[in-house]
């Protein structure tokens, strides 16, 4: 029965060290896949992004572009909506502008990485979290202009 446990002991050890050669180690995978981002970047991102941005401002967005090989910054510049989302990594904004007689909405995921920055212009005395009615409002709203330093 000796003889038979070694033998068994042998095998399992062969087996186990052809799996750990087939399997690269977890440092080989990270560097195998520089795409992949720390989740725990991504939360610290998203949460300087959104720091100070509220409802009723007006907040300019620099999202990076790509057209072919080329990055371009472009802005979107509008109200912001409302924030929704629990987490830094779920929280969305919506931003709406009126372009050439249309509105225009947008919803940008704030861990989203072509999102550069989130300039604060304006901001608006609400009384709400959520201004949605805006999208029929013809008023103005009362807005106080926010000096950048």
């Amino acid at each position: 029965m000796k003889e038979e446990d070694n033998t068994t002991q042998s095998t399992d050890e062969k087996v186990e060290s052809a799996v750990a050669d087939k399997i690269p180690d977890d440092e080989n995978k990270e560097q195998d896949m520089p795409g992949e981002v720390d989740k725990v970047e991504v939360v610290e991102v998203a949460k300087a992004k959104i720091d100070n941005v509220r409802s009723g401002q007006t907040v300019r967005l620099h999202i990076r572009i790509s057209e072919g090989k080329k990055d371009r910054i472009q802005i979107f510049e509008g109200i912001v909506l409302g924030i929704s989302g629990s987490t830094p990594v779920t929280k969305t904004i919506t931003v709406r502008k009126v372009s050439k007689g249309y509105g225009v909405e947008k919803v940008i995921p704030l861990a989203m990485p072509a999102l550069e920055k989130i300039e604060v212009v304006k901001e608006a005395k609400i009384r709400r979290s959520k201004l949605y009615f805006l999208r029929n409002y013809k008023k103005r709203l009362r807005e106080r202009k926010i000096i950048n330093n």
